[in-house]
């Protein structure tokens, strides 16, 4: 028992419980003597008797045996020094490589560019946008498939048109799917209408990508079950719907091809359109890295999908700074590069979205702007900062969060009369629609909406598209596009403003100060008051008289 005054327990135990163990020790002891002696085993160290002294020449073999002794004990402490100096070299490079995640981007911009002067060759950023436009290229031209994943909440705003009209123009007879993914967040009367309204163009794969995906060092094993007995994971997010469809029209494709080589499918798009998504539901493996936050994907990567089918990851397609705000809050990285704020993101995204389902979508109650929604969005999920204060960036990031990734549902209304752009013809629909199985896409299409369990119309936000967000697909586009980008960000505020404007707390104060001195001003010209205008008086010398001054001599003579 544990005394309460003592920090550590008692280890004191009664003499005759001493005793026997003692007593079972010493038994134990000579069982094990008893053992060993019967199989001849001796467990006594046979004593070094040395150099006797009659033995010639002794001291030089003392002094042999000494410096044999000292080598042994310097080659172990100079690897015992290696071994700590090795560890010290890993610890100072780990923290080389942690300060300079955290040092700030202009700092590493002058390292960069003090490394280049002194004539080392520096690394290429990956986060840049020419880098990203770079490998985005490398795939459109390595890709005899290009697949344009659109996400089906807002399929308009996710199509790029510089992108599609730059796969129509390369060479090498290329073709073009599009890959309506995230169905599972739009109504079903919503996607049938996308479906009709995008296949006039290209033909539209319907897909919903599996979230719950193992790791790629996870080798899946053969289980001898039987399948129909086997329990599958029916979860909302775990079940892939469309992969076999579209598995199957790119391996026809594939055999339809004269040639013997592998038939590349490039995956482009937008940020956070489940492009990555895609791949590791066709492949049943986390072959791509995925998450959450925009832009994970830097390099082309090529990942073996079937026998003679090989797909080809790649990064986000960069926006246009031209495009309006809410295509930017949506398709770009300005929050995660540190250009746009989450707070403005939200404020932009808020002024395209329905109030009242907004508030029955978080279930809270009616606010005046989007900080009032973001303080009560960081009250209901708890995101409070020290002394109780909302963190509204927090509850920010996590709406932008809803929005791009797989989890708010919202949609937009598809056109009644979707013209054709300026790159598409005829010709060109029937040379896109050619060589692949329409009649198994159709059937596939209908199997997969089947299957989807959709959200209702009542449940989903309805959203109001920008139409085709504008991309940038090589460098000399983003220099040209920097100088404009101010001006046009601005005039596209002044129209959001004047289009849907939205009432701060300071604006209302200073709309009171404004009509204190207009309601003043209206009761002083309401009949039945009278007004009085003070005239002005002038005191000088020149006007004064002396007919009214008092005589005193008149009175008193």
């Amino acid at each position: 028992m544990k005394r309460p005054k003592l920090k550590k327990a008692s280890k004191r135990v009664s003499c005759a419980k001493r005793y026997k163990i003692q007593k079972k020790v010493r038994e134990h002891n000579r069982k094990l003597r008893k053992e060993a002696k019967k199989k001849g085993v001796s467990k006594r160290v046979k004593k070094d008797i040395g150099v006797p002294n009659s033995a010639p020449f002794k001291e030089e073999v003392l002094r042999e045996a000494e410096q044999r002794r000292l080598k042994i004990e310097e080659e172990k402490e100079r690897k015992r020094q290696a071994k700590k100096e090795e560890r010290a070299q890993k610890r100072k490079k780990e923290k080389e490589a942690g300060s300079k995640e955290t040092e700030p981007k202009a700092k590493r911009v002058r390292k960069n560019e003090s490394e280049d002067h002194s004539g080392k060759q520096a690394a290429p950023d990956r986060n840049s946008k020419q880098f990203l436009c770079a490998e985005l290229n490398k795939v459109i031209d390595a890709s005899d498939v290009v697949l344009e994943v659109l996400d089906a909440r807002d399929p308009l705003g996710c199509r790029c048109p510089q992108l599609e009209e730059a796969v129509l123009q390369r060479g090498g007879n290329k073709k073009l799917l599009l890959v309506l993914n995230k169905i599972d967040l739009v109504p079903k009367e919503n996607v049938e209408r996308w479906i009709q309204c995008l296949q006039q163009e290209f033909p539209v794969v319907a897909f919903k990508a599996s979230t719950l995906i193992r790791d790629k060092t996870v080798k899946a094993k053969k289980s001898r079950i039987d399948p129909s007995n086997e329990i599958q994971d029916k979860s909302r997010g775990a079940v892939c719907f469309g992969n076999g469809c579209l598995t199957e029209l790119l391996s026809t494709y594939a055999d339809n091809l004269q040639n013997e080589a592998t038939l590349k499918v490039g995956v482009v798009g937008f940020p956070n359109v489940g492009k990555s998504s895609l791949i590791n539901s066709i492949k049943g493996v986390m072959a791509c890295n995925v998450g959450i936050k925009r832009g994970m994907t830097k390099l082309m990567q090529e990942v073996h999908i079937l026998k003679n089918v090989k797909a080809i990851d790649s990064p986000g397609v960069v926006a246009s700074p031209s495009n309006p705000p809410a295509s930017m809050a949506l398709r770009s990285l300005q929050v995660e590069e540190g250009s746009e704020s989450a707070l403005e993101a939200v404020r932009t995204l808020l002024k395209q979205c329905d109030k009242t389902q907004i508030m029955l979508q978080y279930t809270i109650p009616d606010y005046k702007n989007s900080l009032e929604f973001l303080t009560l969005l960081a009250k209901k999920r708890g995101f409070l900062q020290k002394g109780g204060v909302p963190n509204t960036e927090q509850a920010a990031i996590t709406f932008l969060a809803d929005c791009t990734g797989a989890k708010l549902s919202y949609h937009c209304k598809a056109p009644e009369n979707l013209s054709l752009p300026a790159y598409m013809s005829d010709a060109v629909v029937a040379e896109m629609r050619n060589s692949w199985a329409l009649n198994k896409l159709k059937a596939g299409n209908e199997e997969t909406l089947k299957g989807v369990k959709f959200p209702s119309q009542s449940s989903s936000i309805s959203f109001i598209s920008k139409g085709p967000t504008a991309g940038l697909l090589s460098a000399s586009d983003i220099s040209e596009e920097k100088p404009a980008a101010a001006a046009t960000e601005v005039e596209a505020e002044q129209n959001d403003e004047n289009n849907e404007p939205e009432q701060t707390m300071e604006d209302s104060d200073k709309a009171e100060e404004q009509e204190q001195p207009q309601k003043l001003s209206l009761k002083k010209k309401t009949p039945g008051h009278v007004q009085f205008h003070p005239t002005p008086i002038d005191i000088s010398l020149s006007t004064v008289t002396t007919d009214d001054a008092y005589d005193f001599n008149t009175d008193f003579k």
